[in-house]
C-alpha cells in the first residue's frame, strides 16, 4: 500500500539516539542533526545499549561473510580487487570461527534490545556519517582533534543499525558546500513512518528533495 505522505507526524514519538550516535562527528554534522531535531520538535533522547560492541560485531560479520562470498575470486583473480578491499577480504578469510560465532550471538542480543526500544518511540534520529562527504582522493579526516582514516569510519553510525535489519532512510540537509545526511530509523516493517517524517522535513524546507535509502 502506498504510504500517505501528507498524513503528517502528529502522534509519532520521535527521539534522538545518544551514546555512540552522539560522538565523533564534525561540527557541520552536529548542526544538521540539530536542525532536523528542532524542525521535528524532538526533546526525547534514547541510548542504544552497547552500540560500540555492536559495530565491532557488524565489522566481523561483514568481513567473514563478504570474504566467503568472494573466496573463489580471491583465490583465482586476487589482483582484480582494489588493494584495500582485497586486504579486508583476506583478513576475513583468516578470521577465527569463534569470533564470527560470538559476533552473531551479540547481534541477536543487540537486535532484541534495540527493537524493544520501539515500544516507547516510533522514530530515532542519528547522523548518517561522521563527516561532510569527502573528496575521492581524501584519505583522512580529523574528529575530536584526532586524524583518522576515512574509509573504515564512514559506517560508524550506520553499521550498528543495518546489521540488525532496521529500516533506515537518510535525508540530505543542505548547508554551504555538500549536504549532510541524517538517518531516520524505525522499527521493522514501519517504512511508512520513515517516509512521513521525511516528507514533513521536505515540506518545511529542512531537507533536499532526494531521499536516499541506507544500505
Amino acid at each position: 500500500m502506498t504510504p500517505d505522505l501528507q498524513a503528517g507526524i502528529d502522534g509519532l514519538r520521535i527521539a534522538m539516539a545518544t551514546g555512540h550516535f552522539a560522538q565523533g562527528m564534525e561540527p557541520a554534522v552536529a548542526t544538521a542533526l540539530n536542525t532536523v531535531a528542532t524542525a521535528l520538535q524532538v526533546t526525547q533522547q534514547v541510548a542504544l545499549p552497547e552500540s560500540d560492541r555492536a559495530r565491532a560485531a557488524a565489522y566481523l560479520i561483514t568481513a567473514a561473510e563478504g570474504s566467503q562470498l568472494h573466496l573463489s575470486r580471491l583465490r583465482n583473480r586476487p589482483m582484480d580487487f582494489d588493494p584495500a578491499t582485497r586486504d579486508r577480504f583476506l583478513a576475513g578469510v583468516l578470521m577465527p570461527a569463534g569470533w564470527y560465532l560470538q559476533a552473531q550471538r551479540l547481534r541477536r542480543w543487540y537486535r532484541d534490545q534495540v527493537r524493544a526500544l520501539f515500544t516507547a518511540v516510533d522514530i530515532l534520529l542519528a547522523p548518517t556519517v561522521p563527516c561532510v562527504a569527502p573528496h575521492l582522493d581524501q584519505a583522512t579526516m580529523v574528529l575530536d582533534g584526532q586524524e583518522i582514516l576515512i574509509r573504515p569510519h564512514l559506517g560508524f553510525y550506520t553499521q550498528p543499525l543495518s546489521f540488525i535489519g532496521l529500516p533506515v532512510l537518510s535525508v540530505p540537509v543542505p548547508q554551504p558546500g555538500l549536504p549532510v545526511g541524517v538517518q531516520i530509523i524505525a522499527a521493522p516493517y514501519q517504512e511508512e513512518k520513515l517516509l512521513q517524517v521525511a516528507a514533513a522535513l521536505e515540506a518545511q524546507g529542512v531537507t533536499g528533495a532526494i531521499l536516499a535509502p541506507v544500505s
